[in-house]
C-alpha cells in the first residue's frame, strides 16, 4: 500500500541516524525522469580514534568515495543530503528489522518491514577488507610474480596489484554497460568476446582480465596480447601454459599489428607517449565498440608547447616547466577525447586509481555509438584549440593517414 513519501523517508531517517540500531543503509536507483548525483550510497557506523562516525560510501560509474561524519550535526547533514537525492529505493537494516522502501512513479512510498528472527550485532570496525575481484592469492598473481609462492602480496608489487584491481573494476563495469545497452554483442562459447591488450608487456592486465572475465564472471572471452618484443611473447606464452589459459600473444607494433578478426574491446594500459595515440587509432580502424586506454607520459605535445608561442593570456601557464608539463597532459588527453568523439565514440576521461598509488591514473573510456562527425561544434572547438596553441596531436596525424 502506497504511503506519503516524505513521511516514510523521515521515518527511515530516524533509523539511519541512530548509531545504536543501524546496521547498514543502502540507497540506489533513480526516480522516473530524475538522475541522482550517485549511482549508489551506503551508510554504516564505524568506531574511529575520534569516536563513532557515520561512514558514507558513494559510487559513481567507476569509483567509490568514502567519507566519515561525526555523530551529530555532521552525520545529520550527510544523511539529509542523500535523502534529498532522487533515489528510487532505500534498504535500511537495523539490529532487529529490515526495511525496504520503493518510490513509485507517483512519488509515493511502498514500504516493506520484516522483523529479524533474532537481533544481530552491527560491525563497527573501520578497516574491513575490501571485496576484491581477484584475491591476492589468486594463481594468476603468483604466476606473474605479484604474490609469492604462498599467495602473499609482495610489498614491492602492491601498487601494481592495485592498478590491475582497479582496472578490472572499470573494465568489468564498462563491459557490463556496453552489453546492457547493445554496444557489444552477447558472446557465446563458440564466438567469445575478442579483447586485445596493446603494448601488453608482461601481460599483467591480459592475464588478470582473462582470469576474472572468463574464470570468475564466466563470460566467454578470447584475449590477445600484443607487444613489440619477442622476449615478452615467449615469457607470456610460458605463463599462459603454466596457468592453462587460452590467451595468445603476438609480436608487433601497436600501429602495425594485424588481427583477424578484429578485436571488439581494445585495452592499452600505460602505453607511453604517442603509443597511446597508436592504440586509439588502431581501435578506430578496427571500429572497436569499446576502448579503455590509460595514457603514460605526454612528451609529444609538451615538446610542441616549448617551441610554439603561447597564446595570450596563458603565458603564466607555460612559463614554469612543471606547469607546462601538466598543461601538456591535459591538452593531450582533451584533444584525444575530442578526436575520438569526431570518430563516433562517446568518451569519458576518468580516474581509475587513486593518485597516492600512481600519478598515471587517467583513463580514456570510449564507446562507439555512431558514425564519424565531419563538422559541428565538436570539430570547431577542436580546430580553434589546436590553432590557438599551434600544436598538431599525433592522433590527428594517425587518423588522417
Amino acid at each position: 500500500m502506497a504511503e506519503p513519501l516524505l513521511r516514510e523517508l523521515n521515518r527511515l531517517r530516524a533509523l539511519v541516524l541512530d548509531p545504536e540500531v543501524l546496521v547498514k543503509a543502502v540507497a540506489s536507483g533513480r526516480q522516473k525522469g530524475e538522475q541522482p548525483t550517485w549511482r549508489r550510497a551506503e551508510m554504516r557506523y564505524v568506531d574511529l580514534k575520534a569516536g563513532r562516525h557515520l561512514q558514507v560510501t558513494t559510487y559513481d560509474d567507476t569509483q567509490a568515495f568514502t567519507a566519515n561524519h561525526a555523530v551529530g550535526d555532521a552525520a545529520r547533514d550527510a544523511v539529509d543530503a542523500l535523502l534529498d537525492e532522487p533515489f528510487a529505493s532505500w534498504h535500511v537494516d537495523t539490529t532487529t528489522q529490515s526495511h525496504q522502501l520503493r518510490v513509485t512513479k507517483k512519488l509515493e512510498a511502498v514500504v516493506h518491514t520484516a522483523d529479524r528472527s533474532e537481533p544481530v550485532a552491527a560491525e563497527r570496525e573501520h578497516d574491513r577488507d575490501k571485496q576484491r575481484l581477484l584475491p591476492e592469492d589468486d594463481p594468476v598473481f603468483v604466476a606473474l610474480g605479484i604474490a609469492d609462492a604462498d599467495g602473499r602480496l609482495k610489498p614491492s608489487r602492491q601498487a601494481k596489484y592495485r592498478q590491475v584491481e582497479e582496472f578490472l573494476r572499470l573494465l568489468d563495469a564498462s563491459i557490463t554497460d556496453a552489453l546492457d545497452k547493445g554496444h557489444l554483442r552477447r558472446p557465446t562459447a563458440d564466438d567469445p568476446l575478442r579483447i586485445a591488450d596493446l603494448g601488453c608487456g608482461n601481460a599483467y592486465l591480459t592475464f588478470a582480465a582473462q582470469r576474472y572475465l572468463g574464470g570468475v564472471r564466466g563470460l566467454p572471452v578470447r584475449l590477445t596480447g600484443v607487444d613489440v618484443k619477442e622476449q615478452s611473447r615467449e615469457h607470456n606464452a610460458r605463463v599462459a601454459a603454466d596457468l592453462g589459459v587460452a590467451a595468445q600473444f603476438v609480436v608487433g607494433t601497436i600501429g602495425g599489428v594485424a588481427l583477424d578478426p578484429a578485436p571488439e574491446v581494445v585495452l592499452a594500459l600505460h602505453a607511453c607517449d604517442t603509443a597511446t595515440d597508436e592504440a586509439l587509432a588502431q581501435a578506430v580502424r578496427w571500429q572497436a565498440p569499446l576502448v579503455l586506454a590509460a595514457p603514460c607520459c605526454h612528451h609529444d605535445v609538451a615538446a610542441q608547447l616549448r617551441k610554439a608561442p603561447t597564446p595570450a593570456p596563458y603565458a603564466m601557464l607555460t612559463r614554469h616547466g612543471i606547469l607546462r608539463e601538466r598543461l601538456a597532459d591535459t591538452l593531450t588527453d582533451g584533444l584525444r577525447a575530442s578526436l575520438m568523439r569526431q570518430q563516433g565514440y562517446r568518451v569519458e576521461v576518468v580516474q581509475f586509481v587513486e593518485s597516492q598509488h600512481t600519478p598515471r591514473n587517467t583513463m580514456l573510456r570510449a564507446v562507439l555509438t555512431g558514425g564519424p562527425v565531419k563538422g559541428g561544434s565538436v570539430r570547431k572547438e577542436y580546430d580553434e584549440l589546436v590553432a590557438s596553441w599551434g600544436i598538431r596531436p599525433k592522433l590527428a596525424e594517425l587518423l588522417d593517414a
